[in-house]
């Protein structure tokens, strides 16, 4: 079966739609970033200068400077990975998850093996499922777009020496368990697993889609082959300030009480969904978004669309297909009007 690598939820969007497809927070930038980020432009004249904003990032996850790469978005760091480690002879990509590594490999003329997660199981990682001699291995967690968090002991067999383990944690800082001080199931301050590479971006969050913002942290030893396949001052002034904001203490404080809030509003959602005919949810959802099967999921899209709402299509993500649709989570009220939309074109269909 062939998938749209290159298909992403902005592709859903359009005037007029209530968006349910992109996986960014919609709230106004706090001023504690906003400040700093408009401070920034006084200083374009000059080219950036990562020292500052890379010694922030390497505090706040206990690391090294020099094992911190800022990147111009996530999304370049898995074109970094692809290109600069070109000499990897067996990659393999870990599906259902966020399309952009795969495609990445593939421009970078790398032969990907897949391996491909299970609805039965809940989508959870097997460590047992990756081949022993894949020396180059990608997953996400919590994955997009299944939202499901795999445990951090699971996802740590996964590291093994003469690997490189690239975990993509962009959606980990909307990641929230009672009682956890920090974000459950993180390995970004992990500096024993060898070859662990841990991607981290700042757009979900803070709303920096446009602003392109994210970093790498892994192994001193590697960090400066990727950054030697990244262009000179890849990483724009504004971002290297808005990089060095989200670090703070402050920063760090906020973001918990957001993932808190996040999980309540997803509860919301998953409990809206229980009640819509025919709609299953995907393992058990940790992050900002949800995965649901339902039959003729690209049919129901298309009406959502015609009565306001843009939801995510889960045909372009390997081990998903055509029954499949990713809805991002939002405040209560919209939730509640979105689900009873969603019930009756499903029951609109039936009635047909």
């Amino acid at each position: 079966m062939t998938f749209d690598l290159d298909h992403h939820g902005d592709a859903e969007v359009g005037a007029g739609l209530i968006d349910l497809a992109v996986n960014v927070r919609h709230q106004e930038m706090p001023a504690w970033l906003a400040d700093p980020i408009r401070e920034s432009l006084g200083r374009l004249a000059a080219y950036p200068d990562a020292t500052a904003a890379t010694a922030a990032v390497a505090a706040r996850h206990r690391r090294d400077p020099a094992e911190v790469l800022l990147t111009a978005g996530a999304a370049q760091a898995f074109v970094l990975l692809a290109q600069a480690l070109r000499g990897a002879r067996r990659p393999v990509v870990v599906h259902p998850q966020f399309t952009e590594p795969e495609a990445a490999l593939r421009n970078a003329g790398h032969r990907v093996d897949r391996v491909l997660l299970r609805a039965e199981d809940g989508f959870r990682l097997d460590p047992g499922l990756v081949p022993d001699d894949a020396d180059l291995v990608f997953v996400g967690n919590p994955t997009n777009p299944t939202s499901v968090l795999h445990p951090a002991v699971d996802v740590a067999k996964l590291a093994r020496p003469g690997r490189v383990l690239v975990v993509d944690e962009a959606f980990a800082d909307t990641t929230y368990r009672a009682g956890c001080p920090g974000e459950p199931e993180s390995l970004a301050q992990r500096r024993d697993l060898p070859g662990l590479v841990v991607l981290r971006s700042l757009t979900k969050t803070w709303g920096l889609a446009g602003l392109r913002v994210g970093y790498l942290l892994g192994p001193a030893g590697l960090l400066p082959r990727l950054a030697a396949a990244q262009p000179l001052w890849a990483v724009s002034t504004p971002a290297l300030a808005a990089a060095a904001a989200c670090a703070s203490p402050a920063a760090v404080a906020a973001e918990r009480e957001i993932a808190a809030a996040v999980a309540a509003d997803r509860a919301h959602l998953l409990e809206q969904l229980r009640h819509v005919p025919s709609v299953t949810v995907a393992g058990d959802p940790a992050s900002t978004f949800v995965a649901v099967r339902l039959r003729g999921a690209d049919q129901v899209r298309a009406e959502l669309r015609k009565r306001g709402y843009a939801v995510r299509r889960g045909d372009t993500f390997p081990g998903l297909g055509p029954d499949w649709l990713r809805i991002a989570v939002r405040d209560t009220a919209t939730t509640d009007r979105f689900a009873q939309t969603l019930r009756e074109v499903i029951r609109d269909r039936i009635d047909e």
